[in-house]
């Protein structure tokens, strides 16, 4: 079998595929590394899934991370990354955690989240031994109720697991546009993880994430990820960062009456904040394979031209593909793979 030389621009690339322009993502990790350097900063892995980019972050210092899915935890701690890992949602399914921070031959220290008996029970058969209290602070989502923090704590420590503190996630205020608004209210949210934290004891209080990364200054660990690549949700706010991702693809059709035809669709990218963004003109609406776009002057394209795609939510987006290509404008840089994606 004849051998296919690496991609070296991104004519050679099959579509649709992530780019990455690298200027960018470099200026994002310098402006969060400004705020929030070390491990003040606990990078979210959820939003990227690549171990390559975690051991990009690493390097600058952030050797913490936090993790959505038992599938990324153990991704990390296969890849040397394992030194301080959280799994920062509830989950039933934790033994095989327990049995990767019992192997001596990694490094493997694990923290999940937990919001009840339940989820205690499951820690203490899985063999985890840290665990962090989740507190609802107005998100209604996972958390137990400030008030039954100190409770939850006493009877993991009763049983010899490690207390290391609280998180409590103010998702709810990630995209509140006005900057003092959202100041007052991230301030009233983390009140309330406060109070638990005094109940609980511990020396960390996580929490927060990309749109209050420079706003929440309550908690000694913010849980930010996005802002590595950033998407058009988030550049509504009134953040040092740029987006870096562009999904892109392919024009295989042209019409004479006005439009054409790109290969990233629905199954390309993430499309629950929103539709993406086309710089070069209008985009009409997205189908299954296909997006179609509107320019200003139809003559200017023709079947073969790329188009670069601003997603408006990375993280889902970045599920759906096997690779992060690195690029210097047209040239490819380097490529990452996405290897943790699953559960």
């Amino acid at each position: 079998m004849m051998a296919v030389p690496d991609p070296t621009t991104i004519d050679d690339l099959p579509t649709p595929a992530l780019v990455i322009e690298q200027s960018v993502f470099e200026a994002n990790l310098e402006a969060m590394d400004a705020v929030r350097p070390g491990t003040k900063l606990r990078p979210h892995v959820k939003a990227f899934k690549s171990t390559a980019m975690a051991a990009r972050l690493a390097a600058d210092g952030h050797t913490a991370f936090c993790c959505a899915t038992p599938r990324e935890v153990e991704g990390l701690v296969l890849a040397g990354l394992g030194r301080d890992v959280l799994l920062a949602n509830e989950s039933l399914d934790v033994a095989r955690l327990g049995t990767l921070a019992g192997d001596g031959d990694l490094e493997a220290n694990i923290t999940i989240a937990i919001d009840s008996d339940a989820t205690l029970d499951a820690a203490i058969t899985g063999g985890v031994r840290s665990v962090l209290i989740d507190v609802e602070v107005g998100l209604p989502r996972c958390g137990c109720d400030p008030a039954d923090a100190g409770r939850l704590a006493d009877r993991a420590r009763a049983v010899g697991l490690d207390v290391r503190g609280v998180m409590g996630y103010e998702g709810h205020l990630m995209m509140v546009e006005d900057r003092v608004e959202r100041i007052e209210r991230v301030e009233s949210s983390m009140a309330l993880l406060l109070a638990a934290a005094a109940d609980v004891g511990g020396d960390i209080v996580s929490g927060g994430g990309t749109g209050t990364f420079d706003t929440n200054t309550w908690c000694t660990e913010i849980q930010a990820g996005s802002y590595t690549l950033l998407d058009t949700d988030y550049a509504k706010l009134d953040l040092p960062f740029e987006i870096a991702l562009n999904v892109l693809g392919t024009v295989v059709s042209v019409s004479s009456k006005g439009w054409m035809i790109a290969d990233t669709g629905l199954k390309s990218m993430g499309m629950d904040h929103g539709n993406p963004t086309w710089e070069g003109g209008d985009l009409f609406f997205l189908s299954d394979e296909h997006a179609t776009l509107l320019p200003p002057e139809i003559s200017d394209w023709s079947v073969g031209d790329r188009v670069r795609l601003q997603p408006a939510h990375i993280d889902p987006t970045i599920a759906k593909h096997e690779h992060l290509w690195l690029i210097d404008g047209d040239n490819i840089v380097d490529r990452w793979a996405i290897d943790l994606r699953y559960w």
